[in-house]
């Protein structure tokens, strides 16, 4: 006897989500195998080419080529791709093809249709949706890789406020990806990187995890809130505050902020009839970005309690998205101070010292062993560029890691090294010089003094 269509539906649709992590995972190194062997192509043909220009030309066409690839795994796949876009799509990272293409992705992942999100609201408030809320916008305000967020009026107080829903479904594609990513670090470890990648997605493993939970989100935004608060006169940034009874694990309501998107500040300028490259507009980013490190600063080096995620989407001249965060041990908090001091000062012996400190192993055949340490030191912890340099590539030929090579790396330290890698790509992408090590040398000093390993 054949069974009832509505049953039909129900096996098919059982059917399809058993089989979709599978045909997820083909999906990802099909196309992860073919821009690999592109650019190894190019690399093969490149060795073949003498005239500069003509390399160069050559080189430029394969990145506009692995570009558009990478955009389309990255938007077609999402999850947790859309995060690798975050961090591949920046101006001193990735050739500017990538960046142009991937710098698009950001708040774009495919949204939860309104209904569902109804109904999210509902199973973890235990309230009738319209009972909460005197109205709220259909379209959400932006869409990530783990949830979207939508702009509301409380029926109760008429508050503004930002409701934060995750995406149903999104945790069990993240750990597939994950697992995924994992191998293909491997690979590049063994091969192509001389660099200790798989601790780094073992970390970002950590931090995904963390993400799903919105009550310890909430937790750490107020967190941070009352730190900033007690650590200045007036903080240096705005942290959203959290709307007390209306969390849960999958929804977060919060104070709406109106901002501006960081990188779209010379917009925002030349608005406002102000020349974006004048001296007041570079004055006026220079204090933004100032402002926002020196948050960073107090975080990583005073409480050991930061903010791990600051690509420009969470970024509105206000600080946004508390799903990662990350608590810096204090045997790594201190040798992290002592080696910002070291980078401040250029003080090659330090810095050795305080990567030995803080457990990165590296070997290295360079004679001048401690110069290039020293350069693989503000590569990896500093936002300062070398004068007329907008690209500081990692894995470029002039780059420090073809030099000396990182075999051990803390996964607890990964969080604060793709922190400064994203806050230097939000200096580069503002068209500015900026160290970070020496405007928390104080900080860091004061760390260290008051832990007794700096007399005064």
């Amino acid at each position: 006897m054949p069974l009832p269509l509505a049953q039909l539906h129900d096996l098919r649709d059982r059917l399809s989500d058993h089989l979709r992590p599978w045909s997820r995972s083909a999906e990802f190194w099909v196309r992860a195998a073919d821009i690999y062997t592109s650019y190894k192509v190019c690399q093969l043909r490149a060795g073949f080419v003498k005239d500069e220009d003509e390399r160069e030309a050559l080189w430029e066409q394969q990145h506009e080529i692995g570009a558009q690839k990478m955009y389309s795994l990255c938007s077609e796949l999402g999850g947790l791709f859309l995060k690798a876009a975050q961090i591949l799509g920046k101006p001193d990272l990735a050739p500017m093809a990538w960046v142009k293409r991937l710098v698009t992705l950001c708040d774009k992942a495919p949204a939860t249709p309104f209904d569902v999100v109804r109904g999210v609201v509902e199973k973890q408030f235990g309230q009738n949706f319209d009972d909460i809320f005197e109205c709220f916008d259909v379209e959400p305000v932006g869409s990530a890789s783990i949830a979207q967020v939508h702009r509301a009026t409380l029926k109760l107080s008429r508050t503004d406020v930002a409701v934060k829903v995750q995406h149903p479904g999104a945790e069990q594609l993240m750990m597939v990806d994950i697992r995924n990513m994992q191998a293909f670090a491997q690979f590049l470890q063994k091969y192509d990187i001389n660099f200790d990648l798989f601790s780094a997605t073992k970390e970002m493993e950590k931090q995904i995890c963390y993400e799903f939970d919105f009550v310890r989100e909430a937790r750490a935004m107020e967190r941070i809130r009352e730190f900033l608060r007690v650590s200045n006169k007036k903080p240096p940034v705005m942290v959203p505050r959290v709307i007390p009874g209306m969390v849960s694990r999958e929804v977060l309501v919060m104070e709406f902020i109106e901002g501006t998107p960081i990188l779209n500040l010379g917009h925002e300028i030349a608005k406002r009839g102000i020349d974006p490259g004048s001296k007041v507009a570079t004055m006026a980013k220079q204090k933004i970005l100032s402002d926002l490190t020196l948050a960073y600063g107090q975080m990583i080096l005073k409480d050991g309690f930061f903010h791990a995620d600051p690509h420009p989407g969470n970024i509105l001249v206000a600080l946004l998205d508390y799903g990662q965060v990350k608590e810096m041990p204090e045997d790594l908090r201190l040798p992290y101070a002592n080696l910002v001091v070291a980078m401040a000062d250029d003080d090659f012996l330090r810095a050795e010292e305080s990567f030995r400190e803080l457990g990165i192993k590296t070997s290295t055949i360079a004679d001048n062993e401690l110069e290039e340490l020293f350069q693989l030191s503000l590569r990896m912890f500093d936002t300062r560029l070398p004068p007329g340099v907008t690209v500081m590539s990692p894995f470029a030929d002039d780059s420090s890691l073809k030099k000396v090579g990182v075999q051990g790396f803390p996964e607890e330290l990964f969080s604060v090294l793709r922190t400064i890698q994203l806050l230097r790509g939000l200096t580069v992408g503002m068209g500015l010089s900026f160290s970070c090590a020496q405007q928390w040398r104080p900080i860091a000093e004061e760390a260290l003094l008051k832990a007794g390993r700096l007399k005064g």
